[in-house]
Parts: structure tokens; C-alpha cells; sequence
């Protein structure tokens, strides 16, 4: 057959802030006796999961399985205060393993709301993120997720009204939320820089920059990954068919038939050698040749917690 071409983007795969939320557990697991507790799944990966279960993690789903006295990690997506609360409350040995540019709009929550505006929130609902940074303001924030909901939304006091964003959401699809609160609340305020963090954007961007070339889009994630998902959508809205896989084995060989250009790229949660996986399965079913489209070098790194650095 000939030769068929894989279009791998770049930046894909791990962000630093999912690197370090998966480290902080490893050196936890690897330093401190006794079970470690992880609430929620640390990132959106379930082969992220898996390998840290198989190393001895715990993950709960809420704090009522762990312990008293017990060390538990928050996962990369952050938690709302009440959260922390039963932790103290409880004597829980807390790791915080939140993603900074997380706990940024965490901090951005508290300080719209202590000035007295209703603070709205761009995001999905039900994501573990979304709830953590509703929880520190709950009483002033809303949460919109279309333009359509914008067009609904009723405030008390129409001068005073900030925005924030979940760090995971497609640039283009926020872009049009944040028009319509623009144009329909004059004074409208927000963070000095996006809320949607460097590595969904850069992610976004390397892929829209190989898609209109490929005949098929891959997405390496999990399905509860947000930044995995809206990278399948971003494929599609450019008329590219696109899939999520959790690994290789999730190809099915009808989508391949008369493809010749493949577009592949993982979700910030997905590790590396998942892409590694099927690049050499695309290679078993034909002769490939393999072409890296880096859009940008990612340099960011973020410190361990001081309770982690400590321990080591």
C-alpha cells in the first residue's frame, strides 16, 4: 500500500501542570509510609491512574474514604474550600497537588467576589474543576457554558459583574461566550491574563495547524478530559473526522480505509508513550513516514509543594 504519513503535533501530551500532580504522588508513594489517599483522579488519565494504583495509591471519591489522620492529595483540578475544611476539620494530611494556573482563578473567584461582583464563570457543568472554583464563591458566581445562556443570564447589579474561565475549554467556542457577556454588560471585568491556560491553547493551535491536512485526527485521552475533548472538536468544526482513544488499541481499521494523512495528538493528561503506541501500530499496518509539526517549545515548570520537597 503507499506509504501513509502521520502529521504529529507538537506541543501534545503531558503539561507541566499535570507532570507535576502526577510526580507529587509518586514521591509521596515513594517516601512516606502507609497508604497514600488521592481524591478524585489526579489528572484525567486513566492509564495515569492505573500506574499509580499499581504503585500503591488510593483514589477516593470523597474525603469519607479516607482515614482519619491520613495523607490525602488534592488532584491537579483543585477543590473548593469546603473541601479543605473537612480536611482540617477531620486532621487529614493534605498534599495539595492543584495546578497553579488553577489555583490562579481560585484566587481571582475570591477577590471578585469580595469586591461585590457577580462573578461568572465560563466552563462545563459538573467538571471537578468548575466545582472547585464555584465552591470559593458560591453565593455571587454562575456558571455559563454557551452564548445562549449568556443571553439569559439576570444579575442584580448589571455594573458590577466579573468573568472567569475553566484553564481546559476551546479558545474559539470561549471567544464567542466572552463577546456576548461583553456586549451585553458594558462594564464587564476580568483577569489581566487568560484563564485558559498556556498548554490547552498551545495544544489547540498545533493541532488547527495540521488538521485541514489530515484525512483522519487522533486524539490521545481519556474521556472525561476536557482538554482531550475539545480537541476531537476542534478537528471536527475544521470538516476533519476525528476520534478520541484512550491508547492504540482503541483504532478501529474502518476509519483508516483510503486515509492517508494521519493527524495525531494528545490531550495535556495523556503521557508520551501512548502517541509512542500508535505511531508503532500505524507502522505495523503499513509503511508510514512520521513528520513533527512543533508549533512552539514549552519551557514552563512548575515547583513541587513544599510538603513534597520536605519529605524527599
Amino acid at each position: 500500500m503507499p506509504k501513509r504519513t502521520i502529521l504529529l503535533a507538537s506541543p501534545r501530551s503531558f503539561c507541566a501542570g499535570v507532570e507535576r500532580a502526577i510526580e507529587v504522588v509518586e514521591q509521596l508513594l515513594a517516601h512516606r509510609p502507609g497508604p497514600v489517599y488521592v481524591r478524585k483522579q489526579i489528572v484525567h488519565n486513566t492509564h495515569v491512574v492505573a500506574d499509580l494504583e499499581r504503585r500503591g495509591a488510593v483514589f477516593v471519591d470523597e474525603l469519607d474514604g479516607v482515614p482519619d489522620g491520613a495523607t490525602v492529595v488534592f488532584s491537579a483540578h483543585g477543590v473548593a474550600p469546603a473541601v479543605r475544611n473537612e480536611a482540617d476539620r477531620r486532621g487529614l494530611d493534605v498534599v495539595d497537588a492543584t495546578c497553579p494556573l488553577v489555583t490562579k482563578v481560585h484566587a481571582e473567584a475570591r477577590r471578585y467576589a469580595a469586591r461585590g461582583d457577580t462573578v461568572v464563570l465560563i466552563g462545563h457543568a459538573g467538571h471537578e474543576e468548575v466545582e472547585g472554583t464555584l465552591g470559593e464563591a458560591r453565593d455571587r458566581t454562575v456558571l455559563v457554558e454557551t452564548v445562549e445562556d449568556v443571553a439569559a443570564l439576570q444579575v442584580d447589579d448589571p455594573e458590577r459583574v466579573s468573568y472567569l474561565t475553566q484553564t481546559t475549554l476551546a479558545v474559539d467556542e470561549t471567544s464567542a461566550v466572552l463577546d456576548a457577556l461583553r456586549n451585553k454588560f458594558r462594564g464587564l471585568r476580568g483577569p489581566e491574563s487568560a484563564d485558559i491556560c498556556y498548554a490547552t491553547t498551545n495544544r489547540q493551535e498545533a493541532l488547527a495547524a495540521i488538521a485541514d491536512e489530515a484525512d483522519l485526527v487522533l486524539v490521545v485521552g481519556s474521556a472525561n478530559s476536557s482538554n482531550s475533548r475539545r480537541l476531537v472538536e476542534l478537528a471536527r468544526r475544521r470538516d476533519t473526522p476525528a476520534y478520541l482513544i484512550d491508547d492504540a488499541g482503541g483504532i478501529r481499521g474502518e476509519w483508516l480505509d483510503g486515509v492517508r494523512v494521519v493527524g495525531l495528538t494528545a490531550g495535556a493528561s495523556a503521557p508520551p508513550r501512548l502517541v509512542d503506541e500508535v505511531v508503532e501500530l500505524l507502522g505495523q499496518l503499513g509503511p508510514v513516514e512520521v513528520v513533527e509539526r512543533e508549533l512552539t517549545r514549552e519551557t514552563v515548570h512548575f515547583t513541587l509543594p513544599s510538603a513534597v520537597r520536605e519529605s524527599r
